[in-house]
């Protein structure tokens, strides 16, 4: 079963978000997608599905600004990479605990949405955590070639198009849906550093539980993704100086696939990578 749903945060602002629920066996566990920045719940569906017929019950959300969960012109947005973590993770966690009682919960994040957990004041409410493609995104530990890419568009591209627009044009350059100032001023700002979020310690961020967190994760990387490369995910596993940390390389060729790079380990072209997600859960729920 599919549904649409709204997600009301503490503020009281209104996210979408879809529901995904097993018809003919009991669910097992729940899992909350946390997207990439910048990208749809719909991109996920496919994965979804896949881990409902795994028997978990699975939340799909647009952070607020993003996609479904637009108010407004993006230039009108006050939404920020602190307030995806701090206000929109934990009310779908709530929701998740809501919609399916008395399970284990896990979030699967995707880039940022591995990156924020931390924020999320009822984080220990997770059993686990499985991450594909999360980690610092620090530019200098990019290789060469690809740094004049991300500088281009960190350092260039963002603050010019918010200047000239309000917002940042991502969708121009191939970089996910239209990016409130904020969340694309922040994205700028700690990638340019070390630690990704912890660049905002003591700034942005009043509070956090990265130092509290101690469940189980997993940590999936691509051999071939120019951005969460092994370096940078070392680097974000510093902001969680307590968790049990596997970290698990995915290649292509060891697939037999064409690409994984940042964004494909979710397309179903690449549906064979799914059990290291499924099964890892799995683990957690007998």
């Amino acid at each position: 079963m599919i549904d649409d749903i709204k997600i009301t945060c503490e503020d009281g602002y209104e996210l979408a978000a879809t529901a995904f629920s097993p018809d003919e066996q009991p669910v097992k566990g729940a899992v909350m997608i946390g997207p990439a920045t910048g990208i749809k719940r719909q991109f996920y569906f496919a994965f979804a599905q896949f881990l409902v017929d795994q028997g978990f019950g699975v939340i799909t959300f647009d952070n607020r600004g993003i996609g479904g969960s637009s108010q407004g012109k993006p230039s009108h947005s006050k939404a920020s990479l602190v307030c995806w973590g701090t206000l929109d993770m934990p009310a779908v966690l709530s929701s998740l605990k809501t919609k399916f009682p008395d399970v284990p919960y896990f979030l699967v994040g995707h880039s940022a949405g591995g990156q924020l957990l931390g924020l999320m004041p009822n984080v220990h409410d997770l059993t686990a955590f499985c991450n594909f493609a999360s980690s610092s995104g620090r530019l200098r530990n990019m290789r060469l070639s690809y740094q004049y890419k991300a500088h281009f568009f960190m350092n260039f591209y963002i603050p010019m198009s918010n200047l000239l627009f309000g917002h940042t044009k991502s969708q121009w350059v191939g970089m996910g849906e239209p990016l409130p100032k904020r969340a694309a001023r922040q994205w700028q700002q700690w990638c340019n550093g070390s630690g990704y979020v912890k660049m905002a310690f003591d700034g942005d961020v009043t509070k956090h539980y990265y130092n509290e967190m101690a469940m189980p994760s997993k940590w999936i990387w691509a051999s071939d993704d120019d951005i969460a490369n092994y370096d940078n995910v070392k680097d974000m596993l510093t902001v969680f100086p307590n968790i049990e940390a596997e970290v698990k390389r995915v290649s292509p060729q060891d697939h037999n696939l064409k690409e994984i790079g940042h964004m494909k380990f979710f397309s179903r072209a690449n549906q064979k990578l799914w059990p290291e997600v499924s099964d890892y859960l799995s683990t957690f729920t007998a």
